[in-house]
């Protein structure tokens, strides 16, 4: 976290270089949840350093649309047939109300 709130993003990259670094290395083998943060934040590291590089940058829309998607696939379950999993996507979205109240145009 220190790293990420570093007023300079050279020296917050350079902290958290050293955390991923230090984390696929030095860790004793009996701490296998550490060991496994290491590998996965070493594969991951150009994603974890990209935020130092682009600021801005948020996957906030993402979660968004993935919210809005969980939350349809929640109130559609159930639904075998396709036609009425696609109508009860419409209708939770809102697809028919053009078709269904015209005058509401």
């Amino acid at each position: 976290m220190a790293a990420y709130r570093n007023p300079s993003k050279s020296e917050g990259k350079k902290q958290l270089e050293a955390v991923i670094a230090s984390l696929r290395r030095a860790v004793p083998r009996r701490l296998q949840e550490l060991i496994s943060l290491g590998r996965t934040f070493n594969r991951r590291a150009a994603d974890i350093l990209a935020y130092f590089e682009r600021p801005g940058t948020s996957n906030g829309p993402t979660e968004a649309i993935n919210g809005r998607l969980e939350h349809l696939r929640g109130t559609a379950l159930g639904f075998r047939n396709l036609a009425h999993y696609i109508a009860r996507s419409l209708l939770d979205t809102g697809g028919f109300r053009p078709l269904l109240h015209p005058h509401l145009r």
